[in-house]
């Protein structure tokens, strides 16, 4: 009871330290960045107003300036513990409201991309479900999932838009009236984060399914609902802990989305305020979003214990036996490798920066095998010079996280504390204070994204961990006189890495994006360098006439979901 107890107290005190530490930093926002907040709010105001002396003292009277920076911080804690977040700069409108308005479309749209996502996933691990009640295995590739985890929501959105509202007249366009206006958005936010937790079923229901216990069932003649049911629960609780990251990832991460069908919800209220300089609008939205994330991801542990019943977390799963290792298709291979080295040999040599205003979104043609841009670029030059940016890159970032990951997910005992703040800050949000703080730039967007990207998987790393050390082998082995460390290094980190790594595989194209979507918004990435991401943007007002600007790069990150797919598929 004592120990649960001092668990309990530390869990609690590294919640309260992340979370004051972030309030700090945010309500010092305005004071990091080296610029005099007064002459920003003069200028966001009124870019036309001189900014006198005079004008500047009335301004930082206002805000509290001159008090120093502790009772400016003090200040304003103060009145945000009070839900009062002070008034916008630009407009002078109290900003709670705003806020408060915007939390209500952004959660009510990522509670309908949580179901769609949920849908996915089923449909994604049915398969695996019924080979394993009936007794078989399922070793197929997830190469559909990596199609679907590669596609670019912003891309989808303008897909959905132009087909289903401007072609087909189905669906509305933009807006936020009634919920016919969540359906568009809610799909493309909702099919890519279902693709990235269908892996983690399949990979849950294949490690039940190997189990001892449900080939005991089966020759026990026990009927098939009850084995599937069982094979359910066990998954289930692997699942359940993402699924809380999922909802606060998704919730803050919205951002890309709600711009383009211009939902008002609270990604987009805070990207518009980091653009205008409205730094009482971005302290706000991130505090918010770090409140609503970290009550979304705290529900994981609670859900997995209710699924594991009486016994919690202690209920033994044999280990499973290492899978068959797929077959390697070396024609297949071979013929990716060399279509991907002749696509970079063929634009190395190209200028991505050449500007030809007279051959203007010309489509494919020898001379331009992939056609050109809005300004008249090269695209096969463009996207071969952006393949080292984006993919060498986001494969860096990738295996960083997924080594924070396994190592954090070893460590933790109980739900991470730590996995469930960080993750509820998306990448989005860190990279705006960072890019208040400093400069944007590359920097900061792999900054952001190596910060938030390992959470998922730390909670993931943890979930099997967990399910090993409450195996039969290792409980006896541990009786047995076994090290923790002997136990860690020879039986639970072999057992674990492959799902993890597969489970990082399949986030790849998402770091990709992620790091895309900073550029786009402005926080990484700048134009007119050539990166996947800024392809994509550069070529959305123009997918209707012209599609292969935006078809080309995207079929490049959907390529490098598949190759990291399969290549994290060997880690079997």
């Amino acid at each position: 009871m004592t120990g649960r107890i001092t668990a309990a107290a530390g869990r609690t005190a590294v919640a309260a330290a992340f979370v004051t530490g972030i309030a700090v930093l945010v309500g010092l926002l305005p004071l990091l960045s080296g610029r005099d907040p007064a002459l920003s709010v003069l200028r966001a105001r009124s870019a036309e107003r001189e900014p006198d002396a005079a004008a500047l003292a009335a301004v930082r009277g206002e805000l509290g300036l001159d008090a120093g920076h502790t009772a400016f911080l003090l200040r304003w804690a103060q009145d945000a513990t009070r839900g009062d977040f002070g008034r916008s700069w630009v407009s002078g409108e109290p900003v709670a409201g705003r806020v408060v308005a915007a939390l209500g479309v952004s959660a009510t749209l990522t509670a309908f991309a949580v179901l769609v996502a949920f849908a996915v996933m089923a449909l994604l691990v049915a398969r695996t479900l019924v080979r394993a009640v009936d007794g078989g295995r399922d070793n197929g590739r997830n190469g559909v999932a990596a199609v679907l985890a590669g596609l670019p929501e912003f891309v989808l959105g303008a897909l959905f838009v132009v087909l289903f509202a401007v072609r087909l007249r189905w669906l509305p366009t933009s807006g936020w009236n009634d919920l016919s206006h969540a359906v568009l958005p809610a799909v493309a936010l909702g099919v890519p984060a279902g693709a990235v937790l269908g892996v983690v079923a399949r990979d849950a229901v294949r490690d039940a399914a190997s189990a001892p216990w449900l080939r005991a069932w089966t020759a026990a003649g026990l009927r098939r609902r009850v084995i599937g049911l069982a094979v359910v629960r066990r998954a289930a609780a692997v699942v359940a802990e993402q699924l809380g990251l999922l909802f606060a990832g998704l919730l803050g991460g919205a951002a890309a989305v709600e711009v383009v069908f211009a939902v008002p919800g609270i990604g987009r209220l805070a990207v518009n305020g980091a653009i205008a300089q409205d730094v009482p609008v971005v302290q706000a939205c991130v505090l918010v979003v770090l409140a609503v994330g970290v009550l979304a991801s705290a529900t994981g542990g609670p859900a997995r214990r209710l699924l594991l019943g009486p016994a919690g977390e202690a209920a033994a799963l044999d280990s499973a036996p290492p899978a068959p290792r797929p077959p390697v298709r070396v024609w297949l291979w071979t013929c990716a490798l060399v279509v991907a080295a002749a696509v970079v040999a063929g634009g190395v040599w190209r200028d991505p920066l050449a500007v030809d205003l007279t051959a203007r979104l010309r489509p494919p043609s020898p001379t331009h095998p992939m056609g050109t841009d809005a300004l008249g670029r090269d695209l096969l030059a463009r996207l071969s010079h952006g393949a080292v940016n984006t993919a060498l890159l986001a494969l860096a970032v990738t295996a960083t996280t997924a080594v924070i990951g396994v190592l954090i997910g070893l460590a933790a005992k109980r739900t991470s504390t730590a996995a469930a703040l960080v993750n509820a800050l998306p990448p989005v949000v860190v990279a705006l204070l960072v890019a208040v703080t400093f400069q944007p730039g590359w920097a900061g967007a792999v900054a952001a994204v190596a910060a938030t990207g390992w959470a998922p998987l730390a909670g993931h790393a943890r979930s099997l961990a967990a399910d090993q050390r409450a195996s039969g082998h290792l409980v006896a082995s541990r009786a047995l006189g076994a090290s923790s460390w002997h136990l860690t290094t020879r039986h639970v980190l072999p057992a674990i890495v492959p799902a993890v790594v597969r489970n990082a595989g399949v986030r790849l194209p998402a770091v990709a994006l992620a790091l895309a979507t900073l550029g786009y918004l402005g926080l990484g990435a700048q134009p007119p360098e050539p990166e996947w991401g800024l392809l994509i943007a550069e070529g959305m007002p123009y997918v209707e006439r012209a599609p292969w600007t935006v078809l080309f790069p995207a079929a490049g990150l959907v390529a490098l979901g598949l190759a990291a797919t399969s290549l994290a598929a060997r880690a079997r």
